[in-house]
């Protein structure tokens, strides 16, 4: 896929305040500092497209950017670590899980895993809930730069066997650097192929 455009839309502090649209939608969250930001101005070959901070959980609103005035993409707030109060965590949560299970033109979630950890509760805790909602989701490795190839492997070597124990299949797998820019046509193809057959 060649990214022609990509375009800041609207930022929404809730479900139903996303824009009205039948746009396929593809969102991307993960963990706070997983580097989801880095990995969206990477695939739209935009620098400052999404913003990138050093301060994890800076993401707490649904933005959105059109892509190729075909598509949108979307960034959802991180979760896990977030500087904020209990009252305020849980507001990000119902974000997240209102827009996830309710959101009718969601094509597909890429959740980001960084690539240089073995499997964290929170990560595992989330995919699970994904996989009880019935949401079509696949797994991206991030910062696969930051470490050995061996190193990689053997990671996602450990994710696979702890998904596989309570999962029959495992979701597509894909992965990728910011700084390599690893990975970007493999999952814009992706989404092609996504939206290919959404019109047939």
């Amino acid at each position: 896929m060649i990214i022609k455009s990509a375009k800041f839309v609207s930022s929404s502090t809730g479900f139903g305040k996303c824009p009205v649209t039948d746009i396929p939608e593809y969102a991307f969250i993960g963990r706070s500092n997983v580097g989801k930001s880095s990995l969206i101005n990477m695939l739209t070959n935009r620098t400052r497209l999404a913003k990138t901070s050093s301060t994890p959980g800076k993401t707490r609103l649904i933005n959105h950017f059109i892509v190729n005035n075909e598509w949108y993409l979307v960034d959802l707030p991180g979760y896990g670590y977030v500087k904020a109060k209990p009252g305020q965590k849980k507001i990000f949560q119902a974000i997240i899980t209102d827009y996830i299970k309710k959101r009718h033109n969601l094509s597909c979630l890429f959740v980001l895993l960084d690539s240089r950890h073995e499997p964290q509760k929170i990560d595992l805790a989330f995919i699970s809930w994904l996989g009880s909602c019935g949401v079509p989701f696949v797994l991206i490795f991030t910062k696969t730069d930051k470490i050995t190839l061996s190193k990689f492997k053997e990671n996602q070597k450990i994710y696979e066997s702890v998904l596989l124990e309570t999962w029959e299949e495992l979701p597509p797998v894909f992965k990728s650097s910011a700084s390599t820019k690893l990975g970007r046509e493999d999952i814009l193809d992706y989404i092609e192929k996504i939206n290919s057959n959404l019109k047939d």
